[in-house]
C-alpha cells in the first residue's frame, strides 16, 4: 500500500489550497478514505472522510463550509479542497484508508506517510 500526499505549501490567511493523495496497492474504490492533520504539539485529528462511492462525506466542525473532500476512483486519488484558510489550519496533512466510515474510533488501516505541510501565515 502506498499513499502519497501532495499540494501543500505556504498560503496567506483567506487563501486556498488543493491537496491530493495518490493511492496504490489496494482496490481504491472499495475503501472509505480520510484526511487527517497534525499541528505542532497537537494530536493528529480527523479532518474529513468520504465513503467508497463518494457520498456521504463528513468533516470536523472547524472546517465545515470551508473544506471539501472528493475522490476520483478512476484515478485512485482523493482530494481536499481547502478554502478560506486560517492560521489554525497550519499542520501536516495526511490521507489514509478508514476501517469504517461510520465508526471514527476504529481508526485507519495503513501506516502514515510523510504527509504534506500546509502553512497559513501572512
Amino acid at each position: 500500500v502506498q499513499l502519497v500526499e501532495s499540494g501543500g505549501g505556504l498560503v496567506q490567511p483567506g487563501g486556498s489550497l488543493s491537496l491530493s493523495c495518490a493511492a496504490s496497492g489496494f482496490t481504491f474504490s472499495s475503501y472509505a478514505m480520510s484526511w487527517y492533520r497534525q499541528a505542532p504539539g497537537k494530536e493528529r485529528e480527523l479532518v474529513a472522510a468520504i465513503t467508497s462511492g463518494g457520498s456521504p462525506t463528513k468533516y470536523v466542525d472547524s472546517v465545515k463550509g470551508r473544506f471539501t473532500i472528493s475522490r476520483d476512483n478512476a484515478k485512485n486519488t482523493v482530494y481536499l479542497q481547502m478554502n478560506s484558510l486560517k492560521p489554525e489550519d497550519t499542520a501536516v496533512y495526511y490521507c489514509n484508508r478508514l476501517r469504517n466510515y461510520y465508526v471514527d474510533s476504529w481508526g485507519t488501516l495503513d501506516a502514515w506517510g510523510q504527509g504534506t505541510l500546509v502553512t497559513v501565515s501572512s
